[in-house]
């Protein structure tokens, strides 16, 4: 299929965690906006069927990447092999992550230490790798997919919430870092979102399936909200009314009240 002009043609997006949920639509996204496409995640036979369908629905060029970017040096192994394809890459979706939903004492010390390797050290670690470029080509977008969870403490998902403080922090720091460069850097913050990832959380936990309907994103719409932020370079996208109001209650709220409420929320829910 013919390419179509477009604005971003010749432009590349790589997109972590692409396989499936919100990666897999967000990569949907910058297919249809022309964006050539870097996709990792760990599944190649997901990932390949993606790749075909894009490239023949938008005529992009789409790159599958494997990569289980927990592993120390993923990150740079994965630069390192962009580069030898003479590949520069122009938009980076920090997307892959894994949560973990229970009491802290309850989930393995390894389970705890593979959340911060994939949400905190890789997403790091990937910054380090292709910011500099975008930095020295005078252009760029960076989109790092956090979590409405990143506002506040939440009880049951201690160590996941804290990796997406850090994630949000990080961004905040860095659009300032960056201003004026040319390459701009934002955090969506999705809510509970209908993803494979929420749906094993809520098979360990059959309360989660109880919570009302209009709790729930569709993954296709917070991508897309993430997408046109991304490209508009604001730094904070929180997709959903419901969601937006509750974030600006949480940096409203007195710590230690938030607490309490988040407490008394999550003992009725366990």
């Amino acid at each position: 299929m013919a390419r179509r002009p477009h604005a971003h043609a010749g432009r590349t997006a790589l997109v972590t965690g692409a396989s499936s949920g919100i990666g897999e639509a967000l990569a949907r996204c910058f297919a249809e906006g022309g964006f050539d496409l870097v996709l990792v995640a760990r599944s190649a036979d997901k990932l390949q069927a993606l790749a075909a369908e894009l490239q023949a629905a938008h005529g992009v060029a789409v790159q599958v990447q494997p990569s289980d970017l927990a592993r120390p040096g993923a990150p740079a192994a994965l630069a390192r092999a962009l580069e030898r394809k003479g590949l520069a890459v122009d938009v980076l979706v920090n997307n892959a992550g894994v949560l973990e939903q229970g009491a802290f004492t309850d989930i393995a010390a390894e389970r705890h230490q593979q959340l911060i390797d994939l949400n905190v050290s890789a997403l790091t670690a990937m910054l380090t790798e292709f910011l500099p470029g975008m930095r020295e080509r005078g252009w760029g977008r960076v989109l790092n997919v956090a979590s409405i969870a990143a506002f506040q403490p939440v009880p049951s998902l201690a160590t996941y919430a804290a990796t997406k403080a850090y994630v949000l922090s990080l961004t905040e720091a860095l659009s300032e870092e960056l201003k004026g460069s040319g390459v701009r850097i934002g955090a969506l913050c999705p809510g509970i979102t209908a993803t494979p990832m929420v749906s094993r959380a809520t098979e360990a936990n059959h309360k989660l399936s109880q919570l009302p309907r209009f709790l729930v994103g569709d993954a296709a719409e917070v991508a897309a909200e993430g997408y046109r932020a991304c490209l508009r370079g604001e730094v904070i996208c929180v997709p959903g009314v419901f969601n937006l109001a509750s974030t600006l209650a949480a940096r409203a709220t007195p710590k230690w009240l938030l607490r309490g409420l988040s407490g008394a929320v999550v003992r009725r829910s366990l």
